[in-house]
């Protein structure tokens, strides 16, 4: 037997593995699907990102809490296009339980002249609801950028986006 491993002809600097050749490949097919489709979603993801980060889709919101406004409900609709962009990356699959709870806790609410009464019981559920669902647009968006394929060895961020997909 030859122990001697065969040569390229290829500088080690510009050879090549298939993904299926790395050690580190997360190759389970539902994850390999989310993975495809978030490269695939990938800059309808960062427009949307980008808008929620902006004065009026980040900013203002946030202030109009802390002014006591009801254009915080706003955040709502918001809210909800984020979780049908993520949903989109894994069709048919359930998203995380507890995420969806806080989800569902924090939409939904119209605005009640009552609610000014207990503003933070009403309203903090709102906002909650949106902190997770940017959170994870901010990590599909961070590890779509950065990866090249799903890996075993998990980052955080990338093992809480593989939880809202019950992967993890």
């Amino acid at each position: 037997m030859n122990d001697i491993p065969e040569q390229s002809d290829n500088p080690p600097d510009q050879q090549t593995a298939s993904p299926r050749d790395t050690p580190d490949l997360d190759d389970r097919p539902e994850v390999a699907e989310i993975f495809e489709n978030l490269k695939k979603d990938l800059p309808a993801l960062e427009g949307l990102l980008e808008d929620y980060r902006s004065h009026w889709g980040y900013e203002d919101p946030i202030y109009r809490f802390y002014h006591q406004s009801f254009k915080v409900y706003r955040l709502q609709g918001r809210t909800l296009q984020i979780v049908v962009n993520l949903k989109m990356l894994a069709p048919g699959r359930e998203l995380n339980d507890w995420f969806r709870q806080i989800v569902r806790e924090g939409t939904g609410k119209e605005f009640s002249i009552e609610d000014n009464q207990n503003w933070l019981s009403v309203t903090r559920p709102i906002l909650e609801a949106f902190f997770h669902a940017l959170y994870f647009l901010e990590m599909a968006v961070k590890y779509g950028r950065e990866l090249e394929h799903p890996p075993r060895c998990l980052p955080s961020g990338w093992a809480a986006f593989l939880y809202l997909y019950n992967l993890r």
